[in-house]
């Protein structure tokens, strides 16, 4: 049975425009004539890499750290996301993302909690025991857990009202 598109699954909304912008700045980035007006225009906003009079790092890395963080978030996540849309809808492929996203996110907390890094530890962490390096991936694994059990039962609410409207 087919059913009829709501107006609120209609166009494209503010994220999957964001997605379509980043997906076009990525493949224009592999041109290497864009990528040096890209460069510029990076290095114009953040900044070079260099390290400051003082020994520390510019404020550069932490500009650069922060826009590699929030758009490969953004890329990967909005990219599934994209494509979900595609042939889900709106709301269902919100739904099976978050899903998604958190259950994997729940398996690398575990993975991480399980095998943390053992070996040379950097200056940074020189006191932390095996325990207390262990505490942040379990948090995130038990969060991870929580959204998930959250993400799946609205999936869940949302398959009922599915069956209840088609019956």
């Amino acid at each position: 049975m087919i059913r009829r598109i709501r107006t609120d699954e209609r166009g494209l909304g503010s994220l999957q425009w964001l997605g379509l912008v980043l997906l076009v700045l990525v493949l224009v980035s592999l041109v290497p004539q864009f990528r040096a007006l890209i460069d510029a225009a990076y290095e114009g906003l953040v900044g070079k890499n260099q390290i400051g009079p003082d020994g520390e790092p510019a404020p550069g890395v932490l500009m650069r750290g922060i826009i590699v963080a929030v758009s490969s978030f953004l890329v990967f996540v909005g990219s599934i996301y994209f494509i979900n849309f595609t042939n889900l809808g709106k709301r269902l492929a919100f739904l099976v993302t978050g899903t998604a996203f958190f259950g994997f996110m729940a398996i690398v907390g575990l993975l991480y909690s399980l095998y943390a890094p053992r070996g040379l530890r950097p200056v940074s962490v020189e006191g932390l025991n095996a325990f207390q390096l262990r505490i942040l991936p379990g948090a995130l694994m038990f969060g991870s857990l929580i959204l998930f059990a959250m993400f799946v039962n609205a999936l869940s609410r949302y398959d009922s009202e599915i069956d209840a409207a088609g019956k």
